[in-house]
């Protein structure tokens, strides 16, 4: 085109954007999950496990696999005793009894369960009359016990049934009737009592040593929400909001308090906390150097992958979870020489191009190499910190349940059921994280109690 000296300039410019549009379609055929940010389920063509002989493993445990079994229990809820027939023995024996043989079977009885409370109630000569007290969740004369509550809510918002499911199976499997609305007040009366709790958690994140954080798209009633995460290993905060970047951080309050290491995947507005040490997501950068490799041709890229997963792996097999100071730094020098070739390799403008007025327009890849040159502290972090993660896989692996009600039920109805949600799974992971059962933690909250640890760390 700079050769040809005939066409007009209107050509040109149609030229060069024609060739532009076909370089981006082309650039997206070969984005997959293994080097973008796509879910595997999206993959086009993806490869699945072979079913054949031989080509997959067997079901059950494999060779090595430590199995398991059922235990009896000491104590049985019922006790059948089975009688010998004498009738079927021989008749030219004595028989005395010499105990028994024990076989029990597991089962499950669902059943509808209905107590009915009658206090006592005394007339004193005067007529006056004096009324035992009910137990204190037994507020009317006909509702809703503690267990169907928690049961209720575990379906909905742990196991993310719809609600005509959860109707379904109460009215079949117990012959209880449960309307939408009760189900919605079940939900909203949790969502009120976790109010302290929801504090409580923000306070114990804003003190830990390391913080994951992430966030993803919802639907609320038709609109682009966005619904945040700060987790650690004990405890979990789901918000919703209407932004994505830092006036939701700082609206939510966890991040401008914190102080310890911030894990993510190098979402800008993350940055404006100078507070906290950063740690980067490595999973992000290894899918992000597949596609740089793959599609641009950068061999550089290829290379540092293959030096983050040995560094990885050497601080997997380390007994104190870090590399020696000397390793780290020869690690970071070959880090640092890596990116160094791949400015030669990734220029910032291809050599046909003629450098134009302002910034110097940057490839994807190149865009990729700067930032991992600038951030290399918080991209190696995890060689010499042993709390420090290689990927940001727990503050993602909080939101993968989030896309699954979604795609159950399109989108949250209303701001309140999006807050309800995320207050209630929020307490029922912090609960998993502690050892608790998750319908006993739903049935202390009905009671108006909290799990002991709540109370420990308040």
């Amino acid at each position: 085109m700079e050769a040809e000296k005939d066409l007009s300039p209107a050509v040109k410019a149609m030229m060069t954007m024609l060739l532009l549009i076909v370089r981006l379609l082309m650039n997206q055929l070969g984005i997959n999950s293994s080097n973008s940010s796509i879910p595997p389920s999206k993959d086009q063509n993806r490869k699945r496990g072979s079913k054949k002989p031989g080509g997959a493993k067997k079901p059950g445990g494999q060779p090595g696999h430590v199995g398991s079994r059922l235990n009896p229990v000491p104590n049985p809820d019922a006790i059948e005793y089975l009688k010998l027939d004498k009738r079927s023995l021989p008749r030219e024996h004595v028989y005395t009894e010499a105990g028994y043989e024990a076989r029990q079977v597991f089962d499950i009885e669902i059943k509808r369960l209905v107590t009915e409370y009658r206090a006592q109630v005394l007339e004193d000569e005067t007529g006056k009359r004096y009324v035992a007290a009910f137990p204190r969740h037994v507020t009317t004369d006909v509702q809703y016990g503690l267990q169907v509550k928690a049961h209720a809510v575990y379906m909905s918002q742990y196991q993310l049934l719809p609600y005509e499911r959860i109707q379904d199976y109460f009215a079949e499997q117990m012959h209880l009737p449960l309307s939408a609305g009760s189900l919605f007040n079940f939900n909203k009366a949790a969502y009120d009592l976790l109010a302290a709790f929801e504090g409580i958690a923000k306070k114990n994140l804003v003190a830990s040593a390391l913080l994951h954080v992430d966030e993803t798209g919802i639907n609320i009633n038709k609109k682009r929400w966005w619904l945040h995460v700060a987790c650690n290993g004990l405890w979990t905060h789901f918000y919703p909001h209407q932004k994505r970047g830092s006036l939701a951080t700082k609206e939510i309050g966890i991040l401008p308090l914190f102080e310890g290491i911030l894990c993510h995947d190098h979402w800008k507005p993350y940055y404006i906390f100078k507070a906290c040490l950063h740690s980067l997501c490595n999973a992000h950068h290894v899918r992000e150097l597949t596609r740089a490799f793959e599609q641009d041709n950068q061999k550089w890229a290829e290379v540092l992958i293959a030096l983050l997963l040995k560094i990885k792996e050497e601080v997997d097999q380390s007994d104190t979870g870090m590399l020696p100071p000397l390793l780290c730094e020869g690690y970071l020098r070959q880090y640092l020489e890596i990116l160094e070739k791949g400015k030669e390799e990734c220029p910032l403008l291809p050599p046909t191009e003629k450098p134009k007025r302002g910034r110097a327009p940057k490839s994807k890849s190149r865009n990729l190499l700067d930032r991992l040159i600038y951030y290399h502290e918080d991209v190696l972090r995890f060689m010499s910190n042993p709390i420090v993660p290689f990927t940001n896989n727990p503050g993602e692996n909080e939101l993968r349940m989030t896309k699954v009600q979604q795609k159950i039920s399109g989108c949250f109805r209303s701001e309140d059921g999006a807050l309800i949600f995320c207050r209630v799974r929020g307490y029922l992971s912090t609960c998993r994280k502690h050892g608790l059962n998750m319908t006993e933690a739903l049935t202390l909250l009905f009671q108006g109690e909290m799990p002991g640890f709540v109370y420990q760390t308040a």
